[in-house]
């Protein structure tokens, strides 16, 4: 378990030390009690021995007892999705910029 953000990965290894999931950037979103993440990885394709193309995940923390435990997560599943979540946002954010003037 981690205490800190900074300790938070989605590196992940097996009982024999293959690195399965590889983080390749994180972004902290929010800090505190309640953290949220933002992290590009790859998966490991056990048949070829390669990481496959990059994926990305959203992740919610909670801090309990010193240790930030992981509460829920979203797992983008595609570059094409990731962009539609981007696009939508970017229209909202700018209907919601002009509501503001």
């Amino acid at each position: 378990m981690a205490e800190t953000i900074d300790e938070i990965t989605m590196t992940f290894e097996d009982e024999e030390g293959v690195l399965l999931v590889k983080e390749l950037e994180k972004v902290v979103l929010t800090k505190g009690a309640w953290a949220t993440l933002m992290f590009k990885y790859q998966n490991l394709d056990k048949k070829t021995g390669e990481f496959g193309e990059p994926k990305y995940a959203i992740r919610r923390y909670q801090k309990v007892a010193g240790e930030y435990r992981s509460k829920s997560k979203f797992n983008i599943s595609s570059i094409k999705q990731a962009k539609m979540i981007v696009d939508a946002l970017n229209t909202w954010i700018e209907a919601d910029s002009k509501e503001e003037e």
